[in-house]
């Protein structure tokens, strides 16, 4: 199967919390396409940096508001139709879950309904960014997208589990009843450049204090996993989707599972760090085991995640020893 690019000159995108981690890369690709890009961002999590170096480019704009109060209609770049957008806006981090509980339910309901408002009304393509905590603490390994999940909705986890579960419902519903031409992409854990070094996520503090020459702090005994997905393959793989008349959802991500005591000593290696591995209480609700079955990706748009852990763990590394210092 092989997807043919959709989206390019001529053709204006709209991704919400486009100064944010994945987001950003995704913006670098469409620009790069010649699409016209307008990345909006509140900021509360995503950084200008991330996009500065596109600064003073004729397709792209960056604009500051609050996609939860609904789309600003001051703006220019704002004003005219849009061709695609991409809801990719959400605080997405463990610690963000306690600290930003309310603006990632807005996030994942009122946002979302006032997107897919405007999608219908521009008759725009809609693709929705979930996520794998979806399907929770899973019963099913790897997980497919039929799994239907297993997770606590009044957990500290929930507030974005059920936020993006209802965010999925309302696309969904737009998709079926209001014809919204729409897909769904549900994200495994994914690293890289740009990631915030204080997230809470394991990859940047794992590697945060490897550099440091701190105590690697894994949470249990280490023996719950991960599927890693480098950033690169991952934003192939949204595009793909993008660009396809696919509905999904679609699993993205890959399949390198690691247990957290093997990442980070791995991370401990391919730094050249001399810092231990140490054992911290486990947060509630977290997932046990994270593995995508991909066969939908694959047949459907052609995927194939192409960056091996150590690769995408060293470039992810360099840029952290520069951004730190």
């Amino acid at each position: 199967m092989k997807v043919a690019p959709r989206f390019g000159p001529g053709h204006r995108v709209l991704v919400t919390g486009g100064a944010g981690f994945v987001p950003s890369h995704l913006v670098d690709t469409l620009v790069a396409r010649g699409c016209t890009v307008v990345a909006l961002d509140n900021f509360v999590t995503g950084s200008k940096d991330n996009v500065a170096h596109l600064h003073g480019k004729p397709n792209f704009t960056l604009v500051e508001a609050d996609i939860s109060d609904g789309l600003p209609t001051h703006h220019p770049a704002l004003a005219e139709r849009f061709d695609a957008i991409m809801h990719m806006a959400s605080p997405a981090s463990p610690t963000d879950f306690a600290t930003l509980p309310v603006e990632i339910l807005r996030v994942g309901s009122v946002a979302t309904l006032h997107l897919l408002d405007r999608a219908v009304a521009d008759g725009a393509r809609f693709l929705m960014a979930s996520t794998s905590e979806a399907y929770g603490d899973p019963k099913e390994h790897p997980q497919r997208e039929t799994y239907w999940g297993n997770v606590n909705p009044i957990g500290v986890r929930s507030v974005y589990d059920e936020a993006k579960r209802f965010s999925e419902a309302a696309t969904m519903a737009y998709h079926r009843y209001r014809g919204l031409d729409a897909a769904i992409v549900r994200i495994f854990n994914t690293y890289g450049p740009r990631m915030r070094p204080d997230d809470g996520r394991a990859i940047p503090t794992f590697i945060s204090q490897a550099l440091r020459g701190e105590p690697i702090t894994v949470h249990g005994t280490g023996n719950q996993t991960r599927s890693i997905c480098y950033v690169e393959d991952l934003v192939r793989g949204i595009l793909l989707l993008l660009d396809s008349t696919e509905t999904g959802p679609v699993n993205c991500g890959t399949e390198h599972e690691l247990t957290m005591r093997q990442l980070a000593e791995l991370i401990v290696s391919l730094s050249g760090s001399t810092s231990e591995v140490t054992y911290v209480t486990r947060a509630a609700d977290d997932p046990e085991m994270r593995r995508p079955d991909l066969t939908l990706a694959r047949e459907l748009l052609g995927y194939e995640p192409a960056v091996a852990p150590e690769d995408g763990l060293r470039r992810t590394i360099e840029h952290f020893r520069e951004r730190l210092g």
